[in-house]
């Protein structure tokens, strides 16, 4: 056997050996996640997800308040920050120059290496005045009749907050991956639309979106993911208030994630509070899970 081949099989065995321990390694997170939960489950039943009251000195644990803020934060968030990364990449893909495109790039990406506790204390020291005096003011005066967007907390911390600085966390993943897909569409169907008589605009619109949607789907839920998960920042924007949000600029939403950093350290050896904060992070979990699924199900349909 020639030295060529030991060392072909040598990087076999060690490529396979890599992906066996990342995949290990992923199962054996995931069990320990649902077993340390699953007495929450059989404790508490249905009542988990549908219940709203949470109470250690009684054993009762209900996540649907924590729920419905996770959701409206995360719906929120991916509101603002989808578009914005949408055409973020189509302008430096398709319109900026190469000097341009070349600066635009590494500034973006570097938000990435940005703490989330330093994205909380931008929002917490400059944008919360400028949220609670002028933006969250303007939208209550325009279209606070509009139930969702009525200033019912008088506060600058609020969902709006927390979400603009999700979306910029976000910004980032989804902009490099959706300016990927762009990239990556072969240069004759450009070619092909001009020759049609369309013109730029027409041509992203109709040729390189739609051959680009996987990747556009695909950054979205890296986003959402991102956003679903999203701890310091978040708990530092808002007001942490077990209640359901009933407007964007409510400031007392409470998400999963800011309930078992708040509470992790002080119940740990407790069982049942283990257990039931635990059952958080696997319904979490399970969120993303589905997000995932149904993404894969719109990219396969679109």
């Amino acid at each position: 056997m020639t030295n060529r081949h030991i060392y072909s099989k040598i990087a076999n065995y060690a490529l396979k050996s890599c992906t066996l321990t990342v995949l290990l390694f992923s199962v054996a997170f995931i069990l320990f996640i649902f077993y340390v939960a699953l007495p929450a489950f059989q404790t508490q039943g249905l009542y988990f997800l549908t219940g709203s009251e949470w109470s250690y000195e009684e054993d009762i644990y209900g996540i649907r308040i924590f729920l419905l803020g996770t959701l409206t934060l995360t719906f929120v968030t991916m509101i603002l920050a989808v578009p914005l990364s949408l055409f973020t990449a189509i302008y430096i893909a398709e319109y900026a120059s190469n000097i341009i495109a070349s600066a635009l790039r590494p500034l973006i990406e570097l938000l990435v290496g940005i703490p989330s506790v330093v994205y909380g204390i931008f929002g917490l020291f400059i944008l919360e005045d400028i949220f609670e005096y002028q933006i969250d003011p303007f939208i209550d005066v325009t279209i606070g009749f509009i139930p969702f967007f009525a200033d019912n907390w008088h506060n600058g911390k609020s969902i709006l907050l927390a979400s603009t600085v999700l979306a910029v966390m976000i910004l980032p993943t989804m902009t490099s991956v959706i300016e990927d897909s762009i990239r990556a569409i072969p240069h004759v169907y450009k070619e092909a639309s001009f020759a049609l008589g369309a013109n730029h605009w027409q041509t992203i619109k109709k040729v390189i979106l739609p051959a680009a949607k996987n990747g556009v789907v695909l950054g979205s839920v890296l986003g959402l993911m991102r956003a679903m998960g999203e701890t310091m920042a978040v708990a530092m924007l808002l007001g942490n208030v077990p209640q359901v949000p009933s407007s964007v600029l409510d400031g007392g939403a409470y998400v999963m994630t800011s309930k078992i950093l708040n509470d992790i350290t002080y119940h740990l050896t407790d069982d049942s509070a283990r257990a039931a904060l635990f059952g958080i992070a696997a319904v979490l979990f399970a969120l993303e899970i589905v997000c995932v699924g149904a993404a894969r199900h719109i990219g396969k349909q679109l």
